[in-house]
């Protein structure tokens, strides 16, 4: 076994947390985010392990789509950015992928190029201001779609900027936007990524809510992997599993004087005798050098804070002048009993960041 950083993906969590998101919206089909590795979690092990109930897959990049067929995921993959050219087009239909429109460049090539994708989702930007075509030029577009043989394999697509904030009006106001143009819309409609599922699942299961005559689908990312995507809301108020255990071990054991500097730039000073426990953890592994002394981690379950700058390797805690802690235990990073949302706000972030950033250094457990 190695002493190194390491990360168990715990696949029974995983599960949990598809079937709670699943419910949020009843009768809803479920598009799983798994871009960015699967938002560091393993893009090949999270798609097997959700093959047989995801009806889709969601990833930002062509080549993400390619590594998931060349791992027999035989399921709809969705490219949420769409292609860029010519070549990029024609790999995506060659692999069954489909895609996601979001400007009348993207149209236009289609057209061009006469190809009718296997399934296309044409993004409306209704306030978050990033990809999307205006709600006034969407009829336009789809009117061009439906022309070329985009008709019944047309959908809706939108995404919420502030859903992580339920006080915020902005996501009710971008719903409405959607909803004046996808009423009565012959298709599927999708506006539901993790924070609107979670914190507007009243809105959205609202009886009179929805008049297209397709499926509504729902985009899960975050909170499939187990971590909050609420303010104010831990994953266990949510009733949702860390999918992700990052643990190492302590290497060296040893005591440090009230005085002594520890680290690069010897930043930080014991306040008094204690003990040193020196752990085979670094920002080498995805433990983010961001992470500021005094962030918390577990020493055979108990909380220690970290002392000193993060190094590529190593990091220091201040196990207590009574330690008994010795080389060879364990140490947790984040996860079950020490929320990754929780390191993430010590370093003024969000989780996303921190799990996008573990490497595979010393392999992973599923």
């Amino acid at each position: 076994m190695s002493f190194g950083a390491r990360v168990e993906i715990r696949l029974d969590a995983l599960k949990h947390n598809f079937e709670v998101l699943q419910g949020t919206v009843p009768g809803s089909r479920v598009m799983v985010a798994v871009k960015a590795n699967a938002y560091g979690h393993g893009l090949v092990t999270v798609s097997r392990a959700l093959a047989h109930h995801a009806d889709a897959f969601a990833v930002a990049r062509l080549s993400e789509a390619l590594r998931l067929r060349e791992a027999g995921i035989e399921k709809t993959i969705v490219l949420l950015g769409g292609v860029t050219n010519r070549d990029e087009l024609a790999l995506a239909v060659t692999h069954c992928c489909a895609l996601v429109i979001h400007s009348e460049y993207q149209v236009a090539l289609l057209e061009a190029t006469k190809t009718v994708p296997v399934y296309v989702w044409l993004k409306i930007d209704t306030g978050m201001n990033r990809l999307g075509v205006a709600v006034e030029d969407a009829n336009g577009l789809i009117s061009r779609l439906r022309q070329i043989g985009c008709d019944r394999n047309l959908g809706l697509m939108t995404h919420f900027a502030n859903a992580d904030d339920v006080s915020d009006p902005t996501s009710k106001q971008q719903l409405q936007r959607f909803l004046e143009l996808a009423d009565h819309f012959d298709g599927d409609v999708s506006v539901a990524n993790s924070a609107a599922l979670l914190g507007w699942q009243a809105l959205l299961n609202a009886p009179g809510m929805w008049h297209h005559t397709g499926e509504t689908w729902i985009r899960p990312g975050l909170s499939l992997y187990g971590v909050s995507p609420l303010v104010g809301k831990t994953a266990a108020d949510l009733n949702l599993r860390p999918v992700m255990q990052f643990e190492s071990t302590l290497i060296a054991v040893k005591p440090v004087r009230q005085g002594d500097r520890v680290g690069y730039g010897g930043h930080w000073l014991a306040q008094h005798d204690s003990v040193l426990g020196i752990v085979a953890a670094g920002y080498g592994d995805g433990y983010s050098r961001c992470l500021p002394a005094a962030t918390p981690l577990l020493v055979n379950g108990r909380r220690v804070p970290l002392a000193g700058v993060i190094s590529m390797d190593l990091c220091a805690v201040d196990l207590g002048p009574n330690a008994r802690d010795a080389v060879g235990d364990p140490v947790t990073l984040w996860g079950e009993s020490l929320p990754v949302e929780e390191i993430a706000q010590c370093a003024a972030t969000t989780a996303y960041p921190l799990l996008c950033g573990v490497t595979d250094r010393e392999g992973r457990l599923s």
